[in-house]
């Protein structure tokens, strides 16, 4: 598919510098706002109430639009995408990982969301991602960062050597969660290497797979309880091309999403910041805002050549 999607982004590129040409502005920088010169009338996605967001190609990880691109702010779950590259980098996805002891109490002392495992059950890495990325647990989480770190500090050192190798240089991970450990800024990142990092991690078929996944099912076996899980990601849900791939929620973060979607053959990939401090809705719908204000052009353009 990214091979056609190359193929079809250079067709597409090649009918909007038509359009340009024919009369439809390239956006007009405002302040605050990063962009590159791309033939969309208005100067951004209208409506956006996310101080921090960024939008840009799938493929290259170019940015195409952005509000607040560097600025540093907390993350909440989106970090558990960090958590899911090391492990899948680290391969053995197949190894049995028991359910520690600390983990439902590392949940209930922080408030944050669980996949309701159960302390000794064992299950392996690739179903605990699953645990991790669908209902965002951040026992799975606890429990992957134990097995492949191995320990806690070693899985943090890891996740901060793998966004630094990736060139993330105003991210820092203090919690394999995203969790507000030792305080609610510990965690931290920007829109543009948000994106950066959703792109390296879209390009890892065992991540894309199960972010493109709305549940999961683990029957029961000898060492572990009945699991389903489902994914908290309404993007994925409602709006057509959605293919991946986490929220996140904190008192610090607000109500943020990382997500990719791909139409009339194109991805964009895209993250919004602290969209609201109640509403994940709110988050859902400042995507669909940025992705209709990129696709629509698009796919008129699209409509015009076939003509």
């Amino acid at each position: 598919m990214r091979t056609f999607a190359r193929v079809l982004h250079a067709v597409v590129a090649g009918v909007l510098l038509v359009s340009a040409g024919h009369g439809v502005a390239a956006a007009a920088p405002s302040p605050g706002v990063g962009h590159t010169q791309l033939p969309w009338t208005a100067a951004g996605p209208e409506g956006l109430l996310a101080p921090g967001a960024a939008l840009a190609d799938g493929v290259t990880g170019t940015v195409l639009w952005s509000r607040e691109a560097h600025t540093r702010v907390p993350i909440a779950s989106i970090a558990k995408v960090m958590t899911a590259v090391v492990v899948i980098v680290s391969g053995d996805l197949d190894r049995p990982v028991t359910v520690p002891q600390e983990a439902a109490g590392y949940c209930a002392g922080h408030s944050g969301s669980t996949a309701g495992l159960v302390a000794g059950e064992v299950l392996t890495g690739r179903q605990l991602l699953n645990a991790l990325l669908l209902p965002s647990g951040c026992d799975a989480a606890y429990a992957l960062a134990e097995s492949y770190g191995p320990g806690q500090g070693g899985f943090l050192a890891r996740m901060n050597d793998t966004a630094r190798v990736m060139g993330l240089a105003n991210t820092h991970f203090a919690d394999p969660s995203g969790l507000p450990y030792p305080h609610d800024h510990a965690t931290f990142s920007t829109p543009a290497d948000l994106v950066a990092l959703g792109v390296r991690a879209m390009n890892l078929p065992a991540f894309r797979e199960i972010v493109g996944s709305r549940e999961f099912h683990v029957p029961a076996g000898p060492a572990n309880r009945e699991h389903h899980w489902q994914t908290t990601n309404r993007l994925l849900l409602e709006y057509p091309g959605t293919i991946g791939i986490k929220t996140g929620n904190t008192n610090a973060a607000g109500h943020c999403l990382l997500f990719e979607t791909v139409r009339a053959g194109i991805p964009l990939i895209g993250v919004v910041l602290h969209s609201s401090d109640h509403s994940s809705a709110e988050a859902k719908a400042d995507a669909e805002r940025m992705l209709n204000w990129a696709y629509d052009p698009i796919v008129g353009a699209l409509g015009s050549a076939a003509r």
